[in-house]
């Protein structure tokens, strides 16, 4: 049998330059024909290439389409073969896609492979591209695709039109979260840009070219654009670039001193057993050992048609996300935004147009969407792996973390190991690597350590382990995996060991040094376990923000006398379907169970703006912040609001001291419609009265909360969305983020008319939105005159702290003084002043 090699595949005649083609289906007849009279395909095959565009989408992007005949019509391929079309002007491809190059392919073997593979390698470079678009000389396009020479990496690269030079300031480099920045900005701006390091060059809108530069600090870029107002654009890019210097630093100096392995490490009056590893987070702690298994799941190669893969891949992504956009939240309500931009970084991933076409590169050479998808994955994280960087290493697991969801949701039957397999005693967990989203997941009622053979103490997983005061070490090489579960072992993240089989008295010695720390963190429990007592008697309720039950004892521990803020999207977004009437129940239930008789207050279902689920089937909106969310969709949606209603009125039920509150409300008819349901129900359910209350999170609600107040039994308020909705600022652009400030006078004058007009009927209010966390910010609001404040729990201990270093008619004053204040900073100047 006879081998095509790429000379034979692609030559020069089948290469036209300076093509007009008028549409897209003009061009493809042009390619196409170039085809037939090279004897390579039947005339029919043009048919068959115009009838796959109407279920597929070949486009590629970067200016490169690869149009192709429909699998059932293979027989009209006479021979292996390519064609280029080459349109300097482009030519509509789909709405908002100009293909400049228009690959027609027919081919029965994976001989046009290589030349694939090389097409794909070139438009990571859009320099190489571009030349490819414009050139005049055929055999300079033909030996682009089939030689592997051509366009070496060492040609000389060219800066866009405006261009400025920049030293990166970031002490860690430029890693996953300050690149996620980056690259939303880099969107956002309306022109071309490109950043460029020696001879490499990004665009700065892909997350992984940008991480595969491999910058570190003190490296010298040189940033350029081009396009209208490009020089004002370049400008304000590399502000933001500056703008993330000293958080950069900040999270720097944090982790530098979290990393240290303090002195006082525990040392066994034994020689037990040690597998040592790189100190992760400090404590100590007994458990069994879990062995977490490496995934070595065969991932099953079935082609499907390409329309179909591309839905599929379509919708796993857009699923992923929505995941990925409920953990950055809960994550940032639990342990705060530092780590929280962990997985918003990790949705930039989901975004990157290098590997999506990467995987539809895939597809097209006849393989299966989750097997491509995985292929995809693997040679990005290998590159990211191979770069030598330890930062960017580490990304590599971010990078399979996400393709790991993506393909869960892309071959469901798949065991690709999880953490649903726990014993039920204390376990220490043991892996060769684990994601941050596990990691962020984790049960800490069953997990009390974790040794893992990968990573550094940079790495999310231990950054997410610190924050969760897990004792931990990363580094521990292979001989982790040899580790059998079930064995007895002591991990101590202080000194990065752990210990195997340990003895009556080394178990006793760890005992006893872990009842020593215990002693000392209680000492400093029980001031945060106070209450949030103000100098001259008066009380401030504190609440936590959780979504789960598994949370409510970190919540406790660190202070909260109950939970203000119950998130219910969050059993919605984390699943694939619709939760019945008798999940909901057990979650609630669960919750109360955790709480005792503390008090709960639940959030009904808020789906809408940021926080989209695919499996509602909701209709696209142009503009989501102002469209059918909240209670809106609640009202619109009676199989979405009832069950939910009638779960919590049966946990009311079990005695709970339970509040349900309503978001997004702006008008006294949805109060009155929301309480009709809520009575029809309770009364079907012959369950107790609860407190009904809703959420003030836009400026109509505050301005009539006199009115709304006859109506409700308390309030609380949303002070992230009531500040995006009263400034007009998307609370999630970064270039914006600096001016959507909550302490603006003109959010908290809203938040003084909302007291004031809660006080004429006697209700309470309350805040669970990031103000309340900032201990000047809870400051304020009680001078404002809040009776209760709910947010992430590690918050809780320095706003209970700031409270009760205060008098009342002290923050009173405060308040009076930023209600007249002219800006935000204004109103910022005065905690210095405060202190």
């Amino acid at each position: 049998m006879s081998v095509t090699t790429p000379q034979d595949l692609l030559t020069d005649a089948r290469i036209r330059l300076g093509a007009r083609p008028e549409t897209k289906e003009d061009a493809i007849r042009e390619a196409c024909q170039l085809l037939i009279a090279s004897g390579c395909v039947a005339p029919e095959f043009t048919a068959s290439v115009l009838e796959r565009e109407k279920v597929a989408n070949t486009f590629l992007g970067h200016g490169v389409s690869i149009p192709h005949s429909l699998g059932k019509d293979r027989d009209l391929i006479l021979r292996d073969g390519i064609a280029v079309l080459q349109v300097p002007q482009g030519v509509d491809w789909n709405p908002g896609q100009t293909a400049r190059l228009v690959v027609a392919i027919a081919a029965k073997s994976d001989s046009h492979i290589a030349i694939l593979r090389r097409l794909t390698r070139l438009m990571q470079d859009d320099m190489r591209l571009s030349a490819l678009f414009s050139t005049l000389n055929p055999s300079e396009l033909a030996s682009a695709l089939r030689d592997d020479t051509a366009y070496s990496a060492t040609s000389p690269a060219v800066d866009l039109a405006q261009t400025l030079d920049w030293v990166l300031p970031y002490p860690a480099g430029l890693h996953a979260r300050p690149a996620s920045v980056w690259v939303e900005a880099a969107r956002k701006s309306g022109v071309r840009l490109q950043v460029r390091h020696g001879n490499d060059t990004a665009d700065p809108r892909n997350l992984v070219a940008l991480l595969s530069l491999g910058l570190r600090q003190g490296d010298l870029l040189h940033l350029s654009a081009d396009g209208e107002h490009a020089r004002d654009a370049l400008d304000r890019f590399r502000q933001l670039l500056d703008s993330l210097t000293l958080q950069e630093r900040a999270d720097a100096q944090r982790a530098a001193v979290q990393t240290v392995p303090t002195a006082g490490a525990w040392v066994p009056p034994g020689q037990p057993v040690a597998v040592t590893g790189i100190p992760a987070s400090p404590g100590l702690a007994i458990g069994v050992l879990h062995v977490l298994a490496k995934s070595h799941a065969e991932i099953p190669d079935l082609p499907v048609p390409l329309d179909q893969g591309a839905d599929q891949l379509n919708n796993a992504l857009i699923a992923t996300d929505q995941q990925l956009a409920a953990l950055a939240d809960d994550t940032a309500r639990r342990l705060g935004e530092a780590e929280a931009r962990i997985f918003k970084a990790q949705r930039e991933l989901l975004k990157d147009s290098d590997l999506i076409t990467l995987a539809c590169q895939i597809m097209v050479e006849g393989h299966g969407v989750g097997w491509s998808w995985n292929s995809a994955i693997d040679r990005m994280a290998c590159k990211l792996a191979a770069l030598g960087n330890p930062v960017l290493a580490g990304r590599a697991t971010d990078l399979r973390d996400v393709g790991r969801r993506v393909l869960m949701l892309l071959e469901p039957t798949l065991q690709l190991g999880s953490l649903q397999d726990l014993p039920d005693a204390p376990c220490i967990l043991v892996s060769d690597d684990l994601s941050p989203s596990d990691t962020a997941a984790i049960d800490m009622t069953r997990v009390v350590g974790l040794a893992i053979a990968q990573g550094g103490p940079t790495s999310h997983t231990a950054i997410l382990a610190r924050t969760l005061g897990l004792p931990a070490m990363v580094g521990a090489g292979p001989a982790l995996q040899a580790l059998r579960s079930g064995t007895q072992g002591v991990i101590d993240g202080i000194g990065g060991k752990l210990y195997l089989d340990p003895s009556e008295a080394d178990l006793a010695s760890a005992r006893s040094w872990m009842t020593s720390e215990a002693a000392r963190r209680d000492a400093q429990k029980a001031e945060r376990s106070q209450a949030a007592r103000l100098l001259d008697g008066h009380v401030v309720a504190i609440g936590a923000n959780v979504n789960l039950p598994s949370q409510v004892p970190m919540a406790i521990d660190e202070g909260a006398e109950g939970v203000g803020l119950m998130r219910t999207e969050f059993l919605f977004l984390e699943r694939g379907e619709t939760p019945d009437e008798a999940a909901q129940f057990a979650i609630y239930r669960d919750m109360i169970k955790a709480l005792g008789n503390r008090p709960l207050i639940v959030r009904a279902l808020d789906i809408g703006g940021d926080k989209q689920v695919a499996h509602l089937h909701l209709p696209q909106e142009a503009n989501p912040f102002l469209g059918v969310r909240g209670a809106r969709l609640l009202l619109r949606r009676a199989d979405l609001l009832e069950p939910q209603l009638r779960a919590l009125y049966r946990a009311a039920k079990l005695g709970a001291d339970l509040s349900i509150m309503f978001p997004m409300i702006t008008s006294v008819d949805e109060v009155l419609t929301l309480r009709a349901v809520c009575e029809r129900i309770r009364a079907e359910l012959d369950a107790p009265q609860v407190p009904l209350g809703i959420m003030i999170e836009v400026p109509a609600a505050a301005l009539q909360a006199d009115v709304l107040a006859a109506h409700v039994d308390f309030f609380s308020i949303g002070t992230n969305d009531l500040t995006q909705y009263t400034l007009a600022m998307d609370r999630q652009n970064p270039e914006l983020a600096p001016q959507t400030d909550s302490l603006h006078p003109a959010v908290l004058r809203l938040i003084r008319a909302t007291v004031e007009g809660a006080a004429r009927h006697g209700r309470w209010v309350g805040v669970c939105g990031g103000m309340a966390g900032d201990p000047f910010g809870a400051a304020l609001l009680t001078g404002l005159g809040v009776n209760e404040l709910s947010m992430t729990p590690r918050d809780i201990p320095a706003v209970k702290a700031r409270l009760r270093a205060s008098a009342l008619t002290e923050l009173q004053q405060l308040a009076t003084h930023a209600l007249a204040a002219e800006s935000a900073q204004a109103v910022r100047a005065l905690n210095g002043e405060a202190a």
